[in-house]
């Protein structure tokens, strides 16, 4: 009589692939959640640097058709991208005359202010000519 080799799995073998799935699959599932979550801060922050880069445009169009620096503090709500963004312009007088130092922050909501996704800083001049950014 011959005797055929069995071609299977033991009961064992299939317990101990259950366990190295059953560990794995949470830790991908967790990695692949946290990948999801920085794609859209992301993605909120991208467009939070275009929120702010835009008020700073217009700040400089209204500046230079008044002939006159903006000064002051000024909030408001921009529609960006299909949903509404809080902003805010800081502006003071900095060492030298005639330029000031212009912060614009962009978060989601009022409440979210202290934390804000994107922070644009300006300098500008009296006779409103180009000014330099720098963002982060």
């Amino acid at each position: 009589m011959i005797r055929r080799a069995s071609r299977g799995f033991t009961l064992v073998e299939v317990m101990v692939a259950l366990a190295v799935v059953a560990v794995a699959l949470p830790a991908l599932v967790f990695s692949l959640s946290s990948q999801v979550d920085a794609t859209a801060y992301l993605r909120d922050k991208a467009v939070a640097r275009m929120v702010a880069s835009n008020k700073l445009e217009e700040l400089r169009l209204v500046s230079r058709a008044r002939q006159q620096l903006f000064n002051g503090d000024t909030s408001g709500v921009a529609d960006f991208g299909g949903r509404e963004w809080f902003w805010w312009v800081h502006t003071e007088a900095t060492e030298l005359d005639g330029f000031v130092r212009m912060e614009v922050g962009v978060s989601e909501t009022e409440e979210t202010r202290d934390n804000a996704l994107y922070t644009l800083v300006a300098f500008m001049n009296a006779d409103l000519g180009e000014g330099v950014a720098a963002g982060g």
